[in-house]
């Protein structure tokens, strides 16, 4: 019999999540975390070693209270299984007997089906230490195992619990795949934004000197528009390539971006050389040692 009345379970969504004598109260507030996280909110406990309630468990839920404040403890597995229609005990281990034996994936859609014709269901967990006696598998319908390492098989009882929760989820989604959101829908690139892109970097790499030797240069074009063509781009990606491109084309080690304009790069516009000398002479002037220097653009004082 239960040491703490039940409550209506027809109002439960999902499996029921049974641990047999929990021995820690942080783990039970683990499971009951784990169980939040994927929309379960049915937990029993059998003989808890420290009692019930446990203020480590709510501590460890993580503010899943509904869980926490929702908890059944029984006296005896028995009493624990006795409204449930189907139940997986979950073990790392071979057991003797002729139950089926199931995977994750396949234990989750097998209770999401009972679920969906109005059966209820119930997840066995045992000892954090050695898991469930065989007399007490022997009340489950069928085993759930994990494909984990044989050589280190045993999970954490809020691990394993985890772990049949998301498949549980999972098995309800339309799209297994789906998620809770996703990335940005973006327009793809179409081949004239895309042509662009080739014309413009080729046109800053010719000027770069990068095509070399220039018998080459076709096969390292053919090449360049391979590797930018396999992405298969979207709209904003051109514009920040551009962007980049644009960048690097326009600024260089000598003239670097917020030494002023682009313009002034003295490698490009004549002009610019000018303005550099003007800048210099302004600078010495103020130091007041431009006595000797003739004035830039005038005649030399011996011509006057």
């Amino acid at each position: 019999m239960p040491i703490i009345e039940d409550r209506d379970n027809t109002a439960a969504v999902g499996p029921a999540i049974i641990l047999v004598e929990p021995q820690l109260g942080e783990n039970i507030g683990m499971v009951a975390r784990a169980m939040a996280n994927f929309g379960l909110s049915e937990l029993r406990l059998v003989n808890p070693r420290d009692g019930w309630p446990s203020e480590k468990a709510r501590a460890a839920a993580s503010r899943a209270d509904h869980v926490i404040d929702a908890v059944t403890v029984f006296d005896d597995l028995a009493s624990a299984l006795a409204d449930l229609n189907f139940v997986f005990a979950t073990t790392a281990r071979q057991r003797d007997g002729f139950k089926a034996v199931r995977g994750p994936v396949e234990a989750g859609r097998m209770l999401r089906a009972r679920h969906a014709m109005g059966q209820r269901t119930g997840i066995l967990f045992g000892r954090e230490r050695f898991g469930l006696y065989n007399d007490e598998v022997g009340l489950a319908d069928e085993i759930v195992t994990f494909p984990v390492d044989p050589d280190f098989s045993s999970l954490n009882i809020a691990q394993a619990a985890l772990l049949m929760s998301y498949e549980w989820m999972k098995s309800g989604l339309e799209d297994e795949t789906k998620t809770n959101f996703s990335g940005p829908n973006m327009k793809p690139a179409s081949k004239e934004e895309l042509h662009g892109l080739f014309a413009y970097l080729e046109g800053a790499l010719e000027a770069r000197g990068y095509f070399r030797p220039a018998p080459k240069k076709p096969k390292m074009v053919d090449n360049l528009r391979a590797v930018l063509t396999r992405p298969g781009f979207a709209e904003p990606e051109l514009k920040v390539l551009r962007g980049i491109i644009s960048s690097l084309d326009r600024f260089s080690p000598a003239m670097p971006r917020g030494d002023g304009s682009p313009g002034d790069d003295p490698r490009r516009l004549p002009a610019a050389a000018a303005r550099a000398r003007k800048a210099e002479g302004n600078r010495l002037a103020d130091t007041g040692k431009d006595d000797d220097i003739p004035p830039l653009g005038g005649k030399g004082t011996d011509n006057d």
